[in-house]
């Protein structure tokens, strides 16, 4: 008898609870000074959970080095309380990475806004003119 496919692989399902857990811990348990306020966006485990690399932002960029410090000394402490959270039979090491897709997505998001704007100093007139003209043909 064949199983039935799942929507997600097991692999999935203990990243998507790692990354919960560390959500959780750095938000109450990690009592770092130089930790910003950090978001957990992803977390990636190899195939025999042995590695975790853990995908972070924060809100400062000011306090982004500070809080990769905070992390990688923390990590220890991170781990066995995970540990202790989630069943699996080994926890993995965490591996802390900043994840930049957000700066990128921001970046990308100013550039598209700031090409927008030429267009439309460029070809505004022109644009209203033909909004105008087609709108009054479709009547």
């Amino acid at each position: 008898m064949a199983k039935a496919k799942k929507g997600f692989s097991r692999s999935d399902r203990i990243a998507e609870q790692i990354q919960r857990e560390l959500a959780e811990l750095t938000r109450k348990g990690l009592k770092d000074p130089r930790a910003g306020w950090i978001t957990i966006t992803l977390v990636q485990v190899t195939r025999d959970y042995s590695h975790a690399k853990v995908f972070y932002t924060v809100m400062d960029e000011k306090t982004r080095e500070a809080t990769q410090e905070a992390l990688e000394s923390s990590a220890g402490y991170l781990r066995s309380e995970l540990g202790r959270s989630i069943k699996i039979f080994t926890t993995p090491q965490l591996h802390f990475v900043y994840d930049e897709s957000v700066e990128r997505g921001m970046h990308m998001t100013s550039l598209i806004n700031q090409v927008a704007r030429e267009d439309a100093e460029k070809f505004g007139g022109q644009e209203a003119a033909a909004g105008e003209d087609g709108a009054e043909g479709k009547e």
